[in-house]
């Protein structure tokens, strides 16, 4: 259990995430932040859930919350310039952070932590998958403006990988692709 003043200052740390922005844009032209990518994560999880119905989708959104929290310490780096260096700090910081939280708190996070890392269960999976296709749907609703250049093919290819376990997640890929080419031949 969390009494008030732990929860208090748990919620510190997470507050964090909602000044450390992103690498990408919102649809308005502000960055956004990483706790508004978890919310949307956490968002599509909730619409999608009844496409797995052998799923657990509490632990799902459960993961979609977490996923980002080592970046209250690091912030966010995008994917195409994280390094290895980069992602062992991260974790190093967070893991220090989580072991200071309640003993049930801690042993919670971290199995959460262990089981999105080692991405075998269907949950991993599709948690893993929600987090690449919402960056590809935000960098859609952002102006063209806003991409870097290496971005252009990014959101043709990123995450193909990470779907191919699901028809619905993939025909989800294709949509989105479609988006990206129809705002690509747009500009």
């Amino acid at each position: 259990m969390m009494n008030g003043r732990e929860l208090l200052e748990a919620l510190t740390v997470a507050e964090r995430l909602k000044d450390t922005t992103r690498h990408c844009y919102t649809s308005k032209g502000r960055h956004e932040s990483v706790a508004e990518h978890s919310w949307m994560m956490t968002l599509m999880a909730f619409f999608m859930k009844n496409e797995f119905p052998e799923a657990d989708f509490n632990k799902v959104i459960q993961m979609c919350i977490i996923h980002d929290l080592g970046e209250c310490f690091t912030g966010d780096i995008p994917t195409f310039l994280k390094t290895k260096e980069h992602e062992n700090l991260e974790e190093e910081l967070l893991n220090n952070w989580i072991k200071s939280l309640p003993e049930t708190t801690c042993s919670e996070m971290m199995n959460l932590y262990k089981e999105m890392n080692e991405r075998q269960t269907l949950e991993a999976k599709i948690y893993k998958a929600i987090d690449g296709l919402e960056a590809l749907i935000q960098h859609n609703f952002s102006d063209i403006s806003t991409w870097s250049k290496n971005e252009f093919d990014l959101n043709l290819t990123y995450a193909n990988d990470r779907v191919s376990f699901s028809e619905y997640l993939s025909i989800l890929r294709e949509e989105i692709r479609k988006d990206t080419i129809q705002k690509i031949s747009n500009k």
